[in-house]
């Protein structure tokens, strides 16, 4: 008799970029034997994929470790992976006795087989950036196109544990695209630092134009996350619109110029209305998404009222806002004039409320219009508007089959989300 396949589990915290890292994970299990489980409790093999990019990201990523030790079955390993391993594994590993490995990606690991002995057995070394994946469930995907970052953002620590920036190699970036299938139907390129992709591999060598205009010949939807604004060319944002999916995720932070230089960024508010007042008018249905952070040292109020401001002039579809918080190995950590976090609070819900309701009006302007939706499961889509898992979702009639695109009349909006009231036609393939 065979034996029973051990079986695994993959959790994943944080942002897109670690979910196409546990996809890859997930096949080099597959390929070694292991098989999917149905929950956590029935796994042979429990991986947490962490997120370490803020104070609550790292608690987020700690509990979640925690609390599915405590729901795995007896005997299951529990694997710890991800950027808080790979920034912490030490201290990690010393705090967290019921961790069975805490493993950083790109090192010797052990991820799920044993020696007859039934001890641990080392696997060699892999690199998820180049591994081939699984074909997609869903009718959309994640595709990193490089790692790391060779940027010193004063409040972000991922140079120091991901490295500088390493483009993978167009070919590859394809040939991954047309492996996760023919079901998927909309391709999300992610990484550190989207736009410089292609910048390390010589002068000259910067490819992102080409790579979204080389995946839009493949798939009807090609969607762009993490764009430095002072690196959205002309020719980008052409290549962006051209696609179908002119939706602009810029990674502003604030608009302060003093805050900003504080940060070792680039721009300000008024560089920023421009640009955007600028893809407007070329594309007017254009689509505008960003983050910023509050409470970064030395913010006065002058600041946050630039950025209140900012919010009511832009009128930016989407936006997040973050607490700032202290990160080891950055410059901001031994910044002078911290904000009582009491007032950081006070100014997030600030934020939060104001761009609460710009959003909620520019979904309100989409009542009685027809949209173009790509059907994610049943009964809900998303048209160019909504990124997978960060924006809102447009409910449309249960009918409409898994990776359809179709148009739909808008009847409603709730908040973030939109109703379709019926569809009204199949779109071309």
């Amino acid at each position: 008799m065979a034996p029973v396949a051990r079986r695994f589990w993959v959790e994943t915290l944080g942002c897109p970029k670690n979910e196409v890292d546990s996809h890859k994970l997930a096949g080099v299990l597959v390929a070694d034997g292991l098989q999917p489980a149905p929950t956590v409790g029935e796994a042979d093999l429990v991986v947490v994929n962490t997120c370490a990019f803020v104070d609550e990201a790292r608690a987020e990523s700690i509990e979640t470790v925690l609390a599915l030790g405590d729901a795995r079955r007896p005997g299951a390993e529990l694997v710890v992976t991800g950027c808080l391993a790979e920034r912490y594994g030490a201290e990690l590993a010393d705090a967290m006795p019921e961790v069975d490995a805490v493993v950083g990606f790109g090192v010797p690991v052990h991820l799920g087989r044993r020696s007859a002995a039934g001890a641990p057995s080392p696997v060699p070394s892999f690199d998820l950036l180049n591994l081939p994946r699984p074909a997609s469930e869903a009718p959309w995907a994640y595709v990193k196109v490089a790692e790391g970052c060779d940027r010193a953002c004063g409040f972000c620590a991922i140079p120091s544990f991901r490295g500088p920036q390493r483009s993978r190699d167009v070919a590859a970036i394809l040939a991954e695209v047309d492996d996760l299938g023919p079901g998927v139907r909309e391709i999300v390129l992610v990484a550190q630092d989207l736009a410089a992709f292609g910048r390390d591999q010589g002068v000259g060598r910067r490819r992102i134009v080409p790579l979204v205009r080389a995946v839009a010949e493949r798939v009807p939807r090609v969607r762009l996350l993490y764009l430095y604004p002072s690196d959205l060319s002309d020719g980008l944002v052409d290549a962006i619109c051209d696609s179908g999916v002119p939706y602009f995720d810029l990674s502003l932070q604030h608009v302060s110029r003093r805050l900003l230089r504080a940060m070792r960024r680039w721009g300000d508010g008024d560089r920023f209305l421009a640009r955007i007042a600028d893809i407007r008018r070329r594309q007017p249905d254009a689509v505008f998404r960003s983050n910023f952070i509050v409470g970064y040292p030395g913010e006065n109020e002058d600041d946050h009222d630039r950025l209140l401001g900012f919010l009511d002039e832009a009128q930016l579809d989407w936006c997040g806002f973050f607490a700032w918080s202290a990160e080891d190995a950055t410059h901001a950590a031994s910044l002078p004039g911290r904000v009582d976090p009491g007032l950081v609070h006070e100014r997030l819900a600030e934020c939060t409320e104001r761009q609460d309701a710009i959003t909620a009006s520019r979904r309100d302007d989409l009542v009685g219009s027809t949209v173009d939706v790509l059907v994610d499961r049943p009964g809900v889509g998303r048209s160019y508007r909504e990124a997978p898992e960060i924006d809102g979702v447009v409910h449309v009639p249960d009918d409409l089959g898994v990776g359809q695109l179709a148009g739909v009349t808008i009847g409603a909006a709730v908040g973030p989300d939109l109703v379709a009231v019926g569809a009204v036609e199949a779109c071309a393939p």
